[in-house]
């Protein structure tokens, strides 16, 4: 995809309201969200996080980065979530390239961010899965599911099972319609996001294509830990809701102890997740050895956080939170359907055993 020339930048405190008034009316007449997208790369969000030698941003250290990362996806997030996926998807992409990327990758790269390209990184697979096949010449065999983007962003970088090696990153063009079936996408809510499936059968696989070695992808504290970009950008939504319960509150209800005292509670989830994604950025930029049971931590915290202010806004705002055209209620169905990452349970268990073992916080602050 590449956006038509834009004389105006954008404002980085005006994205939220931008990509908001967008997400409207992508709800109701679901597309590939190419509009919002443009808005990411007039406000400086499409290339900062891209490798520096691709023209990304100069951070002190990782940590910074991650911060400013966190910063950008739950802005992005209290916007639109749809758009907050995707950004996830490409700020991830960009992640993967900055680690793994050769030179002659991060030049053509750099190309490519210059005509305004963005990724995503598909990993979610029917069986029996995406492979790579052929010796001489490579290929893929297989699709990808709940492929976010499928369509329209302009690469995305696959996993692909390979023979006698660990899966491998491949990146593919992702905007080849004719590979792109979003007819199973028809859901309440993150309509924008069109997570369809991306067929693969066939597709040629230059050497240049070949991201990082075998098993790059998979290695944690990497990979698991780096749940915490999309907790971020659910906590965006999040705190999305919460402001809209605050200004849409009635003037009875806001004189109602009850109707207050749930407010605050709303507001006190959402900081408190603020307070873990922070921390599992933190953990993930400095290499900490309990990253991933923080990031499996947090994922629970945040998903509790979405269903507290859910509550809130049904309770307080009453049936107008379930009305078309609303706010609060499209950010209520994105939520629902974004907060359903895949095995909660099993993460907020493995935390459990890390915890059971040993105490994951300071030194200086362990309880045991």
């Amino acid at each position: 995809m590449i956006p038509d020339p834009q004389d105006q930048v954008i404002d980085s405190t005006d994205i939220v309201d931008r990509l908001a008034m967008l997400g409207a009316r992508y709800d109701a007449a679901p597309n590939f969200p190419s509009d919002s997208l443009a808005a990411l790369i007039q406000s400086g969000h499409h290339r900062r996080f891209a490798p520096q030698l691709c023209g990304g941003s100069a951070f002190e250290n990782e940590v910074a980065r991650a911060r400013a990362m966190a910063k950008a996806l739950r802005q992005v997030g209290r916007g639109d979530l749809s758009i907050g996926r995707l950004y996830e998807g490409h700020v991830n992409a960009m992640s993967l390239f900055d680690w793994y990327a050769t030179p002659q990758q991060l030049e053509w790269l750099t190309q490519v961010l210059d005509r305004g390209a963005w990724f995503g990184v598909w990993a979610t697979e029917p069986a029996p899965g995406v492979r790579l096949a052929g010796e001489a010449t490579l290929s893929l065999i297989g699709e990808k599911m709940f492929a976010s983007g499928a369509g329209g962003l302009d690469y995305a970088l696959v996993t692909a099972a390979c023979k006698n090696t660990a899966r491998r990153l491949v990146i593919v063009r992702a905007n080849e319609k004719a590979r792109t079936d979003l007819s199973g996408w028809r859901v309440r809510g993150m309509r924008a996001s069109v997570s369809g499936r991306y067929s693969l059968d066939d597709m040629a696989v230059e050497p240049l294509m070949l991201l990082g070695k075998p098993g790059a992808y998979d290695q944690d504290p990497r990979f698991t830990a780096g749940a915490w970009r999309f907790c971020a950008a659910q906590l965006g939504g999040i705190e999305a809701l919460a402001s809209e319960i605050r200004s849409a509150m009635r003037d009875s209800a806001r004189e109602d102890p009850l109707q207050r005292a749930r407010f605050a509670d709303a507001v006190v989830a959402v900081r408190t997740a603020g307070f873990w994604v922070e921390e599992a950025a933190q953990r993930f930029a400095s290499g900490d050895a309990d990253a991933v049971a923080v990031a499996r931590l947090t994922r629970g915290v945040v998903e509790n956080a979405g269903f507290t202010v859910m509550e809130a806004a049904a309770r307080i705002l009453g049936t107008r939170s379930a009305f078309d055209g609303e706010r609060a209620d499209k950010i209520i169905r994105d939520l629902s359907l974004y907060l359903r990452q895949a095995g909660p349970d099993h993460a907020r268990d493995e935390a459990a055993r890390t915890l059971l073992d040993h105490d994951i916080w300071d030194e200086s602050d362990r309880l045991w």
